[in-house]
């Protein structure tokens, strides 16, 4: 299985965001030296992609077929795209608060402590529909790796669109989310720009 192995900081830096998106406190010292070099419109459209490719940690095939998948959906591509990346099963567990950052929540969904309507799944990129419940199976409620992510994310804002139940570590998907209940600063209208190409 391909694994993005580029620091953090590093990438973050380079691509011009904020680490609290991937929720690291981290910041990084050290300022980007680039040249005052103007960026063409290909580069634009390309930053904005790798941003969200980053941000969920999707790679580039699967993230293109999301694409295509969004493009044959009613409703505008960009805004498709957004909310079918919002919805992966990694991303829910991000953020219901049980997991610090999207990487861990997809280890917690690889090594199947995560079940969605009572049954297990170990799939990141599992797609979560309105009404599903998803929760952390009871064997592993009680493992203390929970009690220290709840310490860590008990600040945590939890979006409308979920409903969190942070004692039970369960959670609903009320509804799916719209573009507006989205912060991440990725611009998506580029990115329909550039494989519309």
């Amino acid at each position: 299985m391909a694994v993005d192995r580029v620091p953090v900081l590093k990438r973050c830096r380079s691509l011009g965001m904020d680490p609290i998106y991937l929720g690291i406190d981290k910041k990084s010292n050290r300022e980007l030296k680039r040249a005052n070099r103007k960026v063409s419109e290909y580069g634009l459209q390309l930053r904005e992609k790798q941003k969200a490719k980053f941000i969920y940690g999707v790679l580039e095939k699967p993230f293109r077929n999301y694409y295509a998948k969004a493009s044959k959906m009613e409703g505008q591509a960009g805004t498709n795209l957004m909310v079918m990346l919002e919805t992966r099963l990694d991303n829910v567990i991000f953020r219901l608060g049980f997991a610090r950052t999207r990487r861990e929540a997809r280890q917690i969904v690889d090594h199947k402590h995560v079940l969605v309507n009572g049954k297990c799944v170990n799939i990141p990129s599992y797609l979560v529909k309105a009404g599903d419940t998803v929760e952390i199976r009871e064997k592993s409620k009680s493992a203390q790796r929970y009690k220290d992510i709840l310490e860590v994310t008990a600040g945590r804002m939890v979006p409308a669109w979920l409903e969190s139940d942070q004692e039970n570590l369960k959670g609903v998907v009320k509804e799916l989310p719209t573009r507006d209940e989205i912060d991440v600063p990725v611009n998506e209208m580029l990115i329909v720009e550039l494989y519309s190409k």
